[in-house]
């Protein structure tokens, strides 16, 4: 009976993928209308990507199979949702990212950040999650994170070190700083956005080998890295998917928004959003695992311990390591910084951007968007070449002359680029257009109208923590996914913006910080060691309540002039009746 049971376990991945259909089909027999059918495919894919009994991509797949077949939409309109904008968006984005990494740049402001925060405890901690936080702005908050650990962990082997030891290990190398380059003496963790990262074997050392504070500080050291890699890639609008999600999805469901979600406006209404959490996050990991004691905390009054100067001369022999900055990298910083400058003047909103000047349509609407932007960079990067322009010599073909290699080369990009996502993406926008024809959206809308009693600060309160606990067991892709298009309906149905809804919970969607299967970052931090699931899930749990609260401040503070949430707009008269425009302010919040 138990091998039975077994057999049964080890194909129930299978066994779900063919009945759940079977399961599920009398909602489109006994309910023959597009609604049913739409709904059919939601719920489909909806439990799919819960039990990820097929890789999220795959499933994301499926309404270019069902929406033909049920007669929602044909095969080419279905088609045409999986490159949108908001794709093209993330690939130039990614490609920037990808260079960043590959020359190391990151790694070299990690460490000049942390030379001058300093090693005192509470100092050591801010330095780390500022690092962390500004770096998962930009690239993935996987390889940040996955970058982050194995300095905290060498700067942790040194703080802890008895004095007498330090002699003994002068000198040596650390190999916990072999960040991202293939060694076979290291194991890989694939995680669920499909790239492989490298975890040395050098787990944080076991309790026994450290006093109670010690070990504390480690894991507050740990929770906070991975804490800040999710906290700041809600910041930018390319910092996380969810945030793509929602731009897309917003532009799928309403195409006359005028791009009201773009890389200025998403900055304007997240950042501060971000700073506040991260600063209460630090704060709060601070009281967890260090306590109140500030005078040691901050190293006030006292002089620095050996080592303290040890862990500092860590992260200066690493800082020395990198040598000076090559053509390469002070390349790819002059890009970086060209395209966030471009990306905040394309279109900022309170004045003309370059935009609306250079590149407008008789409407003084801007032709170009942030993934034009984005592609042109991306572009220029495989042109650039990665060292001062000149010849040199042809290590495999002695004799002849060589150009160097660019900034970027298709191997390294087809390696580190996470294509699923971009089908992840593409069936998200697939399923908010076919809700939209088939008719589900307006169904839905009107099943919500009671709604409209219910104080609007209260509805998005309730819907945030809602969304933050879905997040910690669902991908947030998927959870955005899922969410937006139903919150964009229940939103018209009650004449409320639809982004007063939408805004705070894609950002909820960022706030999976209790479970080590929430997320990658929280699941590298874990495989270090150290960590309980109990310990992540106690630290998470407050932190979770204060980023809805965070949430709540921003949404009903400056984002209201920043997205004109106190009217209705016109563009989100989809399937609102007239009587939303009868009195077009907002509800208070």
């Amino acid at each position: 009976m138990a091998t039975c049971w077994q057999g049964l376990w080890a194909y129930r991945f299978y066994l779900i993928v063919l009945f759940l259909p079977i399961f599920l089909l009398p909602l489109p027999i006994l309910v023959p209308t597009k609604e049913a059918y739409c709904a059919y495919a939601i719920i489909l894919m909806a439990l799919f990507w819960c039990v990820e009994a097929l890789p999220l991509a795959v499933t994301a797949l499926l309404p270019i199979v069902l929406f033909p077949m049920m007669g929602i939409m044909d095969a080419s309109e279905a088609s045409i949702e999986y490159l949108k904008d908001t794709n093209i968006l993330f690939i130039g984005g990614l490609l920037v990212a990808i260079a960043v990494e590959h020359w190391n740049l990151h790694k070299r402001i990690a460490l000049r950040v942390l030379l001058i925060i300093g090693v005192r405890p509470a100092l050591l901690m801010l330095g780390f999650m500022l690092v962390t936080a500004f770096l998962s702005m930009w690239i993935s908050n996987t390889a940040t994170t996955a970058m982050m650990v194995p300095i905290a962990n060498a700067v942790l082997d040194q703080l802890h070190k008895a004095p007498r030891d330090k002699d003994v290990e002068e000198g040596s190398d650390n190999p916990t700083f072999e960040l991202q380059e293939p060694n076979p003496q290291k194991e890989v963790t694939k995680l669920d956005n499909g790239q492989v990262h490298p975890i040395p074997l050098h787990p944080l050392e076991p309790m026994t080998q450290k006093n109670e504070e010690q070990h504390r500080f480690s894991q507050g050291m740990s929770l906070c890295v991975c804490y800040s890699a999710s906290i700041g890639g809600i910041a930018t609008l390319t910092g996380t998917t969810p945030n793509l999600v929602l731009q897309g999805q917003v532009n799928a469901l309403y195409s006359g928004n005028g791009n009201v979600v773009n890389f200025a406006s998403w900055f304007g209404f997240a950042f501060p959003a971000m700073i506040i959490l991260l600063a209460l996050a630090w704060l709060w990991l601070q009281f967890l695992f260090l306590g109140f004691n500030f005078r040691k905390n901050f190293g006030i009054g006292g002089q620095a311990r050996e080592q303290d100067q040890a862990a500092f001369q860590v992260i200066q022999k690493e800082h020395k390591q990198l040598g000076p900055m090559t053509f390469a990298e002070k390349a790819v910083t002059v890009l970086f910084v060209l395209l966030v400058i471009l990306w905040f003047t394309r279109e900022p909103g309170f004045f003309p951007g370059w935009g609306n000047v250079a590149f407008a349509n008789e409407k003084g609407e801007s032709l170009v968007s942030d993934g034009t932007v984005a592609i042109f960079i991306g572009i220029i990067l495989f042109i650039v070449p990665s060292k001062i322009p000149g010849l040199t010599q042809d290590p495999e073909k002695p004799g002849k002359l060589k150009a160097p290699l660019a900034l970027l080369n298709w191997k390294t990009v087809n390696e580190k680029m996470p294509w699923n996502i971009v089908f992840l993406l593409g069936g998200g926008f697939a399923l908010a257009k076919g809700s939209e024809k088939s008719g589900l959206s307006k169904w839905l809308g009107a099943k919500l109208t009671p709604l409209q009693q219910v104080s609007p600060p209260a509805i998005v309160f309730i819907l945030c923590l809602l969304v933050a606990t879905f997040t910690e067991c669902t991908s947030n892709v998927a959870t955005t996914t899922l969410f937006l298009p139903i919150l964009a309906s229940m939103a018209e149905a009650i004449c409320l913006h639809p982004l007063y809804v939408m805004l705070p919970c894609t950002l909820a969607a960022s706030l999976a910080f209790m479970l080590p299967v929430a997320t990658p970052p929280n699941a590298i931090v874990f495989s270090f060691g150290g960590l309980k699931v109990s310990d992540m899930a106690r630290a998470g749990f407050l932190l979770n309540i204060v980023g809805v609260l965070v949430i709540m401040l921003a949404i009903n503070s400056w984002s209201y002039p920043i997205f004109n949430l106190h009217t209705f707009p016109s563009w989100a008269s989809r399937n609102t009746s007239a009587l939303c425009f009868v009195n077009t302010t907002m509800p208070s919040p």
